[in-house]
């Protein structure tokens, strides 16, 4: 005989139960969990193909043509400290466009950018509300032209690269060449100046083996300078050019690296005159002791 099956009874959630999902869980959860998950898709198949940045870029847009529309557009901006760089440049580098709004606009990342140029030492971003821009900039100088593998670059005092040399205004920079000179001219090129005498000689400041110096004058001559003492060095070829005119001489290079000698190579003209006189010399010596 089979048992009677009971019949199945339908339970009601517990009181508490019930109480606690109306109490902490928000109305409609089911409907925001739907939309959280149909923008997740959305936005993961933006990242994966590749369109993120364009997205963004169109949402930034957005979001800055309505603030625009509500009286945050940059109507003012004054630009305080350039020189070399224009306005336009300026807020180039800056990221700053006349799509811009000044209430989404981030003066932090702008200053940062600004840094990040080569021209800019120090940036300040200030904006005045509701439509005022303010940036004031220092810039660096151009200091000196430094020659590297063949290429020619304009450099602060400090060895920054501030960019590729193209340009007649920095022709009469002083030159430096090689590997670190561009980080050792300041000093140098210092002390160089208060030889006014060898400085305005001088084309050209050669780095060697990163340890010492050479010159370069405008003639061609080669001064090759110690290691240690090259004020000491400075000094005395002043005085040879002032005493004996040393570089009006027919000569191709002068060294100095010894500290107890000077040493003179005369170009191949003047050795071959040497050569010849004492040759004469010789001759007039030997004729006078024959007779």
């Amino acid at each position: 005989m089979q048992a009677a099956l009971a019949p199945m009874v339908e339970r009601e959630a517990p009181p508490r139960v019930v109480a606690f999902v109306e109490r902490y869980l928000p109305r409609r959860l089911g409907t925001v969990a739907t939309v959280a998950l149909l923008f997740g898709s959305v936005w993961l198949g933006i990242v994966k193909g590749g369109h993120a940045q364009d997205v963004s870029a169109a949402l930034s847009d957005t979001r800055n043509a309505l603030a625009n529309a509500a009286g945050f557009r940059i109507t003012a901006v004054a630009i305080n400290g350039r020189k070399q760089l224009t306005q336009d440049e300026i807020l180039a580098i800056g990221g700053v466009t006349g799509r811009s709004s000044l209430l989404f606009l981030d003066a932090a990342a702008v200053r940062d950018k600004l840094k990040a140029n080569p021209w800019i030492a120090e940036a300040t971003v200030q904006k005045f509300f509701p439509s005022q821009l303010q940036i004031d900039i220092v810039e660096r100088k151009a200091f000196a032209l430094w020659q590297q593998d063949g290429r020619l670059s304009v450099i602060a005092d400090d060895g920054a690269v501030l960019e590729p040399y193209v340009s007649r205004p920095f022709l009469t920079l002083p030159l430096v060449v090689g590997k670190g000179a561009e980080s050792r001219a300041r000093d140098f090129l210092a002390l160089l100046a208060r030889y006014p005498q060898v400085r305005a000689v001088t084309k050209a400041a050669v780095f060697i083996g990163e340890r010492r110096w050479n010159l370069r004058t405008k003639d061609g001559l080669d001064i090759r300078l110690p290691e240690n003492d090259v004020g000491n060095a400075l000094a005395s070829l002043s005085w040879l050019d002032q005493d004996d005119k040393l570089f009006s001489r027919d000569i191709v290079a002068i060294d100095m690296r010894l500290p107890d000698r000077l040493t003179v190579q005369l170009s191949d003209d003047a050795a071959k005159a040497r050569e010849d006189l004492f040759k004469d010399k010789a001759k007039a010596k030997k004729k006078a002791g024959d007779a």
